[in-house]
């Protein structure tokens, strides 16, 4: 009887909590290792992998995926913290909140325009919208953080103006031995270059009903952090690895890429597998090896994989020189998966495996990509575009690009 017609079984984990959902996932991750030792067993023994063992590994894989991503979810659900209960809720926060919440309830702006010349602000009115409360916005940066990939291991700059202009140093004053009688020549300076961070809009619109306004147990803090998180992580993330840098923050993949070997400033420099569109067939593991050491030392204590997750999957199969998987699940609830001892990011926006593309990224990305956040989450209510619904046109200022072209590596998928 073939023992391997039957998969075991994954359970989806969508309905346990947190520590519950981790068992689940490494009880699955044991099942694919298993199932992926048997495949490449097969491998060796016949040349050739056995059909039903390699939709056991895949289908395991995928449930693996789903497992990680429900995971992270529970994971996330846990971590956000409670609107309207941090240490500001002192006098001038609360007042800011009851205005805001007449506002966006009825459209009364007069507590909002006292405040606002009571700070002497030149705040804005109906055509420019009012600053959220502070809660409010740090609430959506700390959940964006969470959601948005890249945003969690950048770095992340708050600015009062349109544009951060930032010099950094490319290379450090000549220096020498000399004697002790000698003469000093002069050295050369340090060469500085010029980095611009400009802040682009980013807007979401959610759509409320009268009765949802008029039910005053309804938080409208929590509810408009809940509908523009997921749409500003979705964008941002996009932006981050693959903006164009016009209307929108530039990605670390738009920026010019050449081999290590001709890496010069402005550029990113890759490591090539060799094989169009493929890891090699053999000693896979070597090419990622070279990725790792292709970053100077004091980059890599930081350094993080991203990569998609059907790269993921493609990677979680690899094995060292000695048998052991490349990949290793988190060590526990809410923590990172590892490869090859550092930190993996999920960013669905990475592109896939293909001819030429750059599907995996390494670096320290603290230092090598930076974004900007111009300080306010703005809400204008419109109550006459889409009636009956009142929309509130939510709007944040957001900037980013590479800072430091020596901390990113990219492995390519390709033969030169």
């Amino acid at each position: 009887m073939n023992t391997l017609t039957k998969a075991p079984e994954i359970k989806a984990a969508s309905h346990l909590d947190l520590p519950d959902a981790f068992d689940e996932f490494m009880t699955s991750f044991e099942a694919f290792k298993q199932a992926n030792d048997e495949r490449l067993a097969s491998v060796e023994k016949r040349m050739s992998a056995d059909v039903l063992t390699v939709d056991k590994v895949e289908r395991i894989n995928k449930a693996l995926d789903e497992q990680k991503r429900t995971m992270d979810a529970l994971s996330l659900k846990k971590a956000r913290p409670q609107l309207g209960r941090d240490a500001r809720n002192g006098a001038e926060y609360l007042e800011h909140k009851q205005a805001f919440e007449a506002y966006v309830r009825n459209g009364d702006d007069r507590l909002l325009r006292a405040l606002d010349t009571k700070a002497m602000s030149s705040g804005s009115g109906q055509d420019g919208g009012y600053l959220v409360p502070p809660e409010t916005e740090a609430e959506i940066g700390k959940r964006l953080a969470a959601l948005s990939p890249i945003r969690s291991i950048a770095s992340v700059r708050q600015v009062s103006a349109a544009v951060l202009k930032k010099p950094f140093s490319i290379t450090g004053p000549a220096v020498g031995w000399v004697g002790e009688t000698a003469a000093r020549p002069q050295t050369a300076s340090a060469t500085l270059a010029e980095l611009q961070f400009a802040t682009m809009e980013l807007y979401a619109m959610p759509a409320a009903t009268a009765s949802l306004l008029e039910d005053s147990v309804v938080d409208l803090d929590q509810w408009i952090s809940t509908e523009v998180e997921a749409a500003f992580a979705e964008q941002e993330g996009a932006a981050f690895v693959n903006g164009d840098g016009t209307a929108k923050p530039r990605g670390f993949l738009n920026y010019t890429k050449v081999a290590e070997t001709a890496w010069a400033w402005g550029s990113l420099g890759y490591i090539a597998t060799g094989v169009a569109g493929a890891l090699p067939a053999s000693n896979a593991s070597d090419v990622l090896i070279d990725t790792v050491y292709a970053l100077k030392a004091g980059y890599r204590q930081n350094a993080n994989w991203v990569m998609n997750r059907k790269t993921q999957a493609a990677i979680r199969k690899l094995k060292d020189a000695d048998g052991n998987y490349l990949w290793q699940p988190p060590a526990a609830p809410g923590s990172r998966a590892m490869l090859m001892g550092f930190g993996l990011v999920e960013a669905e926006d990475m592109p896939n495996a293909g001819t030429d593309a750059t599907p995996i990224a390494f670096g320290d990305f603290g230092r090598g990509y930076l974004v900007v956040d111009r300080t306010g989450v703005r809400v204008l209510r419109d109550p006459y575009s889409a009636k009956p619904y009142v929309l509130f046109y939510t709007t944040k200022r957001v900037g980013g690009g590479v800072q430091d072209f020596d901390a990113i590596k990219l492995l390519k998928y390709g033969v030169s």
